[in-house]
């Protein structure tokens, strides 16, 4: 299911980032679950949600890391 809002993210993403990759989440995440409903396009066996989650967090990553505190922070 895509995204709509920040608001509409699950809980334990929205605690734990800023707001900046919130919307890198959720971008990624609703092209990642669009390009991924068909089966073929999957490496493994994982549904689509799963893949999506897996490409937002990678995209957050790519601009975030966690701080010596546990934090996410801006590279």
């Amino acid at each position: 299911m895509p995204y709509q809002t920040r608001e509409d993210l699950p809980e334990s993403v929205r605690h734990v980032l800023p707001t900046h990759a919130q919307d890198i989440f959720k971008e990624a995440f609703n092209s990642a679950i669009k390009e991924y409903q068909d089966p073929k396009k999957r490496r493994d066996k994982s549904d689509a949600e799963q893949v999506a989650f897996r490409v937002a967090w990678s995209a957050v990553e790519k601009v975030y890391h966690k701080d010596e505190h546990g934090k996410w922070v801006a590279k």
